[in-house]
């Protein structure tokens, strides 16, 4: 460490030196979605010099397609800039509550994080969520309003909301327009002034934090990584301390924001490792990186194996695709650690699997890319959480599906998901939000005010949050209202499986926990829906929604009435009566030995029950 290293770019011929660990500033962009935070890094990236104007193109971090068509950021991404002397690493992060590990790993590898908060919106749930995140790691945050050239922009109100929130300094909050560029060179001057250095190294080891990784098809498993402590030279020996796995850095480097290859990734730097990993099982977001040769004695804080609490079953329409499904997932889970899935089979729509998501739109995302980028035509079940059930001989399972659950004779106990949500609401709607949550089952914890908006805290059922909690919030406070949410406990409740028959048959796909308070209603919505979707038979077919041998409701969906007696012309009654009674002993064959055809969309009536 000595002698100044050097690394010889062979296109370009720059020779880059080691930077100074005083002149390397680390930090991340945290907003609620659609604030502006990636358009900010666009402008950042610009105004450095990172990006030529040629190569730049509007959400540059956000490579892929559903991110730029939904406009949300899905997979943080790390990039480094020169701006005056110094090195700008930025990590553009995810805004949505399904990826707040990713946002929470991200701000602990940094030392400063930017709230960007929308001139037009104010403080937003998510933009709370991430507060508190940032405070945790004990990071310098500074304040950014963003979207002040809009005509709708309400700076004065959000700049009191921001004060009243951080209990900062009006002259510390930044005004800007990201889409503009207005003051974006403001922002990248308060950070090379408020943001610390990273801190000198005291230790003799290697450490090295990963904050995210991702497969590459021609490369293997490479990870982006923090380093606290000590260097990693190009082609060392690694070790993973949580996973226990060895590997070779087969190239290090910074993102600028393409791969940069180095000699090596000094302290305090952020940067990138080339694996010849398989898997990101094998190296996991939170894990610590240090040197097989000498390997460090403790890992750095904070890992923990995420586990999804939303389960979902994948059906092929056509059985034949089966086997596309499981490779194009086993592809997907290269990528993505916290995707986790195990085969299903169902009478009515053959071989599937049982997916886990880390929440709804983590779901929904998944869905879209195996349509999309694996040409599969999908039927997916009611989403669900995970239930922990205690049987009368002490052993305990974990059931992510209805249809697992045992005789009831057996169980002793189940005990269901809680979350703790948070809710931001103009005041007026206070009272509607209220009912909703009541209605939820959920138990509303505390009000707080910020200035003209309430903050909401409560908890209720992760079940009842899944469905159609969201679509109903809006709706009752026209669209006003953001909401954020994390897992809590787990709660002993009075739960029963609802199961729904169709011409007699149980269709295990169909079945859904739930409250015994709240059973008898679900069924009647549920029957009901189920009614519209299902198209009418030659025969008459029974629609039940049944507790055990109990059944809660019943709707008829009614047969196609054909006039047999048409084609007589004669008025005699005893030749009318004679065809009419074949038509019904037809029609009483047809409905022992009938088969109900079950259309995609009745699998779904969960999500949108009214």
């Amino acid at each position: 460490m000595g002698a100044l290293l050097h690394w010889r770019n062979r296109r370009k011929n720059i020779i880059i030196l080691p930077m100074d660990i005083e002149k390397i500033r680390n930090f991340c962009i945290i907003a609620h979605i659609d604030h502006g935070k990636s358009t900010l890094a666009d402008r950042m990236l610009e105004i450095t010099d990172t990006v030529t104007k040629r190569e730049m193109k509007s959400q540059l971090l956000d490579s892929m397609e559903l991110e730029r068509e939904k406009g949300i950021t899905i997979k943080l991404t790390p990039v480094r800039m020169q701006y005056k002397g110094y090195a700008l690493n930025l990590i553009d992060t995810p805004g949505h509550v399904d990826f707040s590990y990713e946002v929470s790993r991200s701000l602990q590898a940094v030392e400063g994080a930017i709230l960007v908060v929308d001139a037009t919106q104010g403080i937003q749930a998510q933009t709370l969520a991430n507060v508190y995140l940032a405070l945790e790691q004990d990071l310098h945050i500074i304040p950014v309003i963003n979207k002040i050239d809009l005509p709708a922009s309400d700076v004065p109100r959000v700049t009191a909301e921001i004060v009243n929130l951080l209990g900062c300094d009006e002259s510390e909050i930044i005004k800007v327009s990201a889409k503009t560029g207005e003051n974006v060179d403001k922002v990248l001057d308060a950070i090379i002034e408020r943001v610390p250095a990273p801190r000198k190294s005291t230790s003799n080891e290697t450490r090295a934090l990963i904050f995210d990784s991702y497969f590459d098809d021609y490369r293997g498993v490479i990870l982006y990584v923090r380093m606290f402590d000590g260097e990693l030279p190009k082609n060392a020996n690694i070790r993973m301390m949580a996973t226990g796995s060895n590997d070779i850095a087969l190239e290090v480097g910074v993102l600028n924001p393409k791969m940069s290859p180095r000699d090596r990734l000094q302290d305090g730097e952020i940067g990138y490792i080339v694996t010849n990993l398989k898997a990101t099982r094998e190296a996991k977001v939170g894990d610590t990186v240090t040197l097989t040769k000498a390997p460090a004695r403790e890992a750095l804080p904070g890992y923990k194996n995420v586990r999804p609490f939303v389960y979902a079953g994948f059906f092929p329409v056509s059985n034949d695709q089966y086997k596309d499904l499981k490779e194009a997932l086993e592809k997907l889970s290269l990528s993505d650690s916290a995707l986790q899935f195990e085969p299903e089979n169902s009478p009515v729509l053959g071989f599937g699997l049982r997916i886990g998501f880390l929440g709804l739109l983590h779901m929904d995302i998944i869905r879209e890319r195996l349509e999309r980028e694996f040409k599969l035509d999908l039927i997916v079940t009611n989403p669900s959480t995970d239930y922990h059930v205690l049987l009368t001989d002490g052993e305990e399972l974990d059931i992510r599906s209805a249809s697992d659950l045992p005789d009831v004779s057996r169980v002793a106990e189940i005990r269901e998901p809680w979350a703790k949500g948070e809710i931001i609401t103009p005041k007026e709607y206070i009272g509607s939000i209220l009912e909703l949550i009541v209605s939820k089952r959920g138990v509303q914890k505390n009000i707080s005010y910020i200035d003209t908006r309430a903050v909401i805290d409560f908890e209720a059922p992760m079940a009842n949050l899944l469905t159609d909690f969201y679509d109903q919030l809006k709706s009752a406070t026209s669209g006003y209202a953001s909401f954020n949410y994390e897992l809590g406990g787990y709660q002993a409740e009075d739960l029963v499986r609802i199961d729904f028959l169709v011409a007699g048959e149980r269709i295990d796909a169909l079945s859904v926990m739930a409250h015994r308070s709240e059973a008898d209603g679900i069924g009647r919505v549920v029957t009901k829906k189920l009614k519209e979707v299902i198209p009418r038979q030659n025969f008459e077919v029974a629609l039940q929604a049944a507790i055990g041998a109990r059944i809660i409701s019943r709707e008829t969906l009614g047969a196609y009435r054909k006039d047999v007696t048409v084609k007589i012309h004669t008025g005699d009654r005893d030749r009318k009566a004679k065809l009419v009674e074949k038509q019904k002993r037809g029609k009483a064959r047809m409905k022992r030995f009938g088969k109900v055809d079950i259309p995609s969309e009745a699998f779904t009536v969960m999500l949108k029950r009214d």
